[in-house]
Order: structure tokens, then sequence, then C-alpha cells
């Protein structure tokens, strides 16, 4: 038979077993519990980004439907607007053909009251070396 030492060494080596057991069975329930206040904490946030999300996306189309609503009171009034220029726009396009015109009538008479002095300037030339009889 074992001497009562033995035993007592015996369970002094299972009692410490046992608290190393504790121990490391404490460790994990604390490790875990600190996992889970992490992934809860992760959870949170995402919960929270999807309801910012959902916020702006809703935001979003409201402005979407402002911007669009305004686009059509724009071009509404645009349109207005160009109907009431167009009849000054063809006078003006009509006054510049007209503009044109005249100033190539002017630039044709021009010319042509060039040539014409150039040719009674020839010919006065002409008749005064005649008349002076130089040749």
């Amino acid at each position: 038979m074992a001497d009562i030492n033995d035993v007592m060494l015996a369970l002094g080596r299972v009692q410490e077993g046992v608290n190393r057991l504790r121990d490391d069975f404490g460790d994990e329930k604390r490790l875990a519990h600190e996992s889970r206040a992490v992934i809860h904490h992760r959870l949170d946030e995402q919960g929270n980004e999807i309801a910012n999300l959902r916020t702006d996306v809703a935001i979003a189309g409201k402005v979407d439907a402002q911007v669009r609503d305004e686009i059509k009171a724009l071009a509404g009034k645009v349109e207005a607007n160009q109907d009431e220029v167009l009849p000054s726009v063809q006078d003006w396009k009509r006054m510049k053909t007209i503009g044109i015109g005249i100033a190539g009538l002017l630039a044709l008479g021009g010319l042509s009251f060039g040539a014409l002095i150039m040719w009674a300037g020839d010919a006065a030339v002409a008749a005064i070396r005649h008349w002076l009889r130089i040749t």
C-alpha cells in the first residue's frame, strides 16, 4: 500500500491540475466573452451603417426627384423664352443679311468708282499728253 505522503502528494497534484483547469476555463470564458462583445459591437456598427445608408439613399432619391422637377420647370421656361425670342432672332438674321448685302453693294460700287477714276485718270493723262503733244 501506498504511504500517506504519496497519497497527499497525489492529491496535491490532482488539486493543482484542477486549479490549472479552472484557470484555463476561466481564461477561455473571459476570452469568449470579449470575443462576443467585439462581435456584438461590430454588429451594432453594421446596423448603424445600414441605417445611415438607408437614410442616405432616401435623401438622395428625394434630391433626385427635386432636381428632376426643377429641370422640367426650367425646360418649360426655356421653351417659352425661345418662342418669345424667335421673332427677334429671325429679324436680327434678316438685318444681318441685308447689312452684308449693302456692304457688298458698297464694295462693288467703290470698286466700280475706283475703276472709273483710274480710267478717267488714264484718259485725262492721254488727253493732256495729246494736247501738249508729249509722246
